[in-house]
């Protein structure tokens, strides 16, 4: 518990100031006297609860998580082979997740050609024959050189599954 019993305050007063520099000066003083109590909390939960608020906390943490990239589906819901979106822009440092959805196996390959300069495309791709042979396999890439990226499936890239990102 705490209490405040008294305290004493000074304030300044500017009255009285002449134009012509001199000045006076006052102080004034008064006493305020408060008196602030906390209040006692009591906290009764079973493990059910504790349980509850475990899961509902680390469910918002994935999704807060989540929040921060940005998702690329391989395959569209048609079972088109496309990425979904095809073209994104995102910001440096941004993570991009591409999430294997229909017509796989895929992977996520940038192409040596269309980056920017002094980018390394072998520390941002899959390997050529790694794949993604499952529903719900993802591959995560954060890419922070600014400018244009062009990335393709290469089991389907004749087929014209290819993308862009935009890195601002």
């Amino acid at each position: 518990m705490a209490t405040v019993t008294s305290a004493a305050v000074s304030i300044p007063s500017f009255t009285g100031l002449k134009a012509g520099g001199s000045a006076s000066k006052v102080t004034s003083t008064a006493k305020i006297s408060t008196s602030i109590t906390a209040p006692k909390l009591a906290v009764k939960a079973s493990l059910k609860d504790v349980g509850v608020v475990v899961a509902a906390t680390a469910a918002s943490a994935m999704l807060a998580s989540n929040a921060m990239a940005v998702e690329v589906l391989l395959g569209g819901g048609d079972g088109s082979l496309a990425f979904v979106p095809s073209e994104i822009t995102v910001a440096s440092g941004e993570k991009i997740v591409f999430k294997n959805n229909a017509g796989f196996p895929h992977n996520v390959v940038f192409d040596e050609d269309e980056v920017p300069k002094g980018v390394d495309v072998a520390k941002i791709s899959m390997g050529e024959n790694d794949l993604l042979n499952a529903p719900g396999e993802i591959y995560s890439v954060t890419l922070t050189e600014k400018g244009t990226y062009t990335f393709y499936c290469s089991p389907h890239q004749g087929a014209g599954m290819v993308g862009k990102v935009t890195v601002n």
